[in-house]
């Protein structure tokens, strides 16, 4: 995957990658369980971050961004569930689950820094 560093644009493209790793999963009824909560997690991500950077306020920001974090470290826990399960390769997964693991680093430490202020 390609280095990104706009967090807004980074975790829009780590959704899009995610959408398109799932479209190679064969279809039923187990991996559409999965790969339904898996978009849904990996796309909160950014959509939180957006919402976040319009926060009216500080606290309302600090929410919107750790819900983001929150739905970073839910994305790892399905990404996970694909390898575990056998319907895909660690090594498949292995840049989604680094990339999740650093986007989760940047917005644990803008919550952490921004409840200091």
């Amino acid at each position: 995957m390609e280095k990104i560093y706009d967090l807004k644009e980074r975790s829009y493209w780590f959704g899009i990658n995610i959408i398109k790793l799932v479209k190679l999963l064969p279809k039923n009824t187990a991996v559409f369980i999965i790969t339904d909560q898996l978009i849904r997690a990996a796309m909160s991500i950014g959509a939180n971050i957006v919402e976040g950077s319009a926060a009216s306020s500080k606290k309302d920001f600090i929410n919107f961004y750790n819900h983001s974090l929150k739905s970073a470290v839910e994305t790892k826990y399905w990404l996970r569930a694909l390898v575990d399960s056998g319907f895909l390769s660690e090594d498949k997964v292995n840049p989604f689950i680094a990339e999740v693991e650093e986007l989760s680093k940047i917005l644990g430490s803008i919550v952490s820094k921004s409840r200091k202020k």
